[in-house]
């Protein structure tokens, strides 16, 4: 599941996104619901972005290009999340300006008035907004470290807040899974955010005092790509809290892949199970946890993913770690 290049989209020409998705299917042989899994979206977003309704995420775009063993598309733009909205705003303060002859008045001024507000009045008086919030803190557990592998997964946390992304669809009773762990853990009331221009949803806690306790139990804010962040030592001391944290990375950042290949006219299909990440410390005590519990699994050569390849070894992981993420379940019982 919110790192930065994951958040980039990609801007075809008129007409290329459409034939990209149209290749794409025709190439690797699948139905609709096959090549939006490969994409990792639901079929009708999938829809729209071969209507050229929205544009692709690039994350969408490159697991398309390692199905299809074929290079990212030329002739494309990588543009920001909401880049939409910068270009908005400059032709929003262009009108402002052509009609007043200034925008937002004089900043000097602005601030001066505040400060002598805030000297005779501002100060004196009592401000929630100032007030760290209170929550629980709770002790080191198996559910705190699945906690912490859910974020780690398909979380986020900056200076004031921790962000949890998931699909609004297919991971929908997991979603309600993580809200009620978050409320028994820090015993808060969280928030959720449901994002207009794509199927994704966030879980957002906004606590600064949760934020420092998550830093002190060896966590990072900011940007995990950049951080290479990595397991925190209280979780890889302990056979519990791996396995426990291991459940919460593959809930969010892994899958049950479908592999089908063809032989003599006949089609054959398979499991596997798959954990990617960008962070390669992270990655790497993916693998070491799932050796440690003899389960056999394998880096792949582009080095962003762990996999798990056998039948009898995916059994194993069911039987041992197992899912809170009735998505990873139906598709392993299917």
């Amino acid at each position: 599941m919110a790192e930065q290049l994951k958040s980039k989209r990609v801007e075809f020409r008129l007409g290329k996104q459409k034939e990209f998705i149209e290749q794409s299917k025709k190439e690797l042989d699948l139905t609709w619901q096959g090549l939006a899994e490969i994409a990792k979206t639901s079929a009708r977003n999938l829809n729209d972005w071969k209507n050229e309704k929205i544009s692709m995420p690039l994350s969408a775009v490159e697991n398309i290009c390692k199905k299809r063993k074929s290079k990212i598309p030329e002739n494309i733009i990588l543009r920001d999340q909401y880049w939409y909205t910068e270009k908005a705003g400059s032709e929003g303060g262009k009108a402002v300006y052509a009609k007043y002859g200034a925008i937002g008045g004089d900043q000097n001024v602005r601030k001066e008035k505040w400060r002598q507000w805030w000297e005779k009045e501002g100060k004196l008086h009592p401000n929630n907004i100032l007030t760290s919030l209170p929550f629980k803190k709770p002790r080191l557990s198996k559910e705190l470290a699945e906690f912490v592998g859910i974020l780690l997964g398909d979380g986020g946390i900056s200076d004031r807040q921790i962000t949890i992304t998931l699909h609004r669809i297919t991971d929908n009773e997991y979603s309600k899974f993580v809200r009620k762990m978050i409320e028994r853990l820090f015993n808060i009331k969280i928030g959720e955010y449901c994002r207009k221009e794509s199927l994704a949803d966030n879980i957002v806690i906004s606590r600064i005092g949760i934020v420092n306790f998550l830093e002190a139990i060896g966590l990072r804010r900011g940007n995990k790509v950049k951080h290479q962040v990595d397991v925190p030592q209280w979780i890889k001391g302990s056979n519990n809290f791996k396995v426990a944290c291991l459940r919460g990375l593959i809930d969010t950042d892994g899958c049950v892949i479908i592999h089908k290949y063809k032989s003599k006219d006949k089609m054959y299909c398979y499991k596997k199970l798959s954990f990617t990440s960008r962070s390669f410390p992270l990655l790497n005590s993916v693998k070491n946890f799932l050796t440690e519990l003899e389960i056999k699994c394998r880096i792949t050569k582009d080095n962003y993913e762990v996999r798990v390849d056998t039948k009898k070894d995916i059994e194993r992981y069911f039987e041992m770690i197992g899912s809170n993420n009735q998505k990873h379940l139906m598709r392993y019982r299917k």
